[in-house]
C-alpha cells in the first residue's frame, strides 16, 4: 500500500509588506526651531518639551525612532552652532534667530507685492474696459450721422466743380 504524500507548495498569498516608506516630516532641524519658537521659554526648552511639541504636530509622519533621532538631532545642531544649550535645555542661536527673521521678512515682502499685484491688474483691467467702452461709444456717435448731410455736401462740391 503506497501512501500518498501531500506536498504543499507556497502559495503568493502572504503579501510582502512594503519596507520603511519615506516619511513625509519636514527636516528635523525645522520641527525643533518651530517648536522653539512656539514655547518660547526664556532659558531654552528641555529635549522632552520640544519633543512633545512635535509629536502634537507630526504624529502620524514620525517614526518609531523619532526621539532617538532627535537627541542626535539636538546634539548635531548644537556642535554646529545653530543651538545654543543653557544646562540641560536648548534654545535658537542668535544667528539662526537673526536668519529666521530675515527669511520670515523675505516671505512677508513676497506676499504683500502678490497682493499689490493682484489689486493693481484687477483695478488696471477695470480702468481699461471703462476706457474702452468710452471709446467705443464716441466711436458710434460719429459713425451715426445722417447720411443727407454727407451726401448734400459732396453734392455741392461736385455742382460747384462742374460750373467752373
Amino acid at each position: 500500500m503506497a501512501e500518498e504524500k501531500t506536498v504543499k507548495k507556497k502559495t503568493p498569498t502572504a503579501a510582502k509588506k512594503p519596507q520603511n516608506p519615506k516619511t513625509a516630516h519636514p527636516p528635523y532641524f525645522q520641527m525643533i526651531k518651530e517648536a522653539l519658537m512656539a514655547l518660547k521659554e526664556k532659558n531654552g526648552s528641555s529635549p522632552y518639551a520640544i519633543a512633545k511639541k512635535i509629536e502634537e504636530k507630526h504624529k502620524p509622519s514620525l517614526p518609531e525612532s523619532f526621539r532617538k533621532t532627535l537627541s542626535l538631532q539636538l546634539k548635531n545642531s548644537e556642535a554646529k552652532g545653530k543651538l545654543v544649550k543653557i544646562r540641560a535645555s536648548y534654545k535658537l542661536s542668535e544667528t539662526t534667530k537673526m536668519t529666521t527673521r530675515q527669511q520670515d521678512k523675505k516671505k512677508k515682502l513676497k506676499q504683500e507685492d502678490r497682493e499689490k499685484k493682484k489689486a493693481t491688474t484687477t483695478t488696471r483691467s477695470k480702468k481699461t474696459m471703462s476706457v474702452n467702452k468710452q471709446d467705443k461709444k464716441r466711436k458710434a456717435k460719429k459713425a451715426r450721422q445722417p447720411k443727407s448731410i454727407k451726401s448734400s455736401a459732396g453734392k455741392k462740391k461736385a455742382m460747384k466743380a462742374s460750373a467752373a
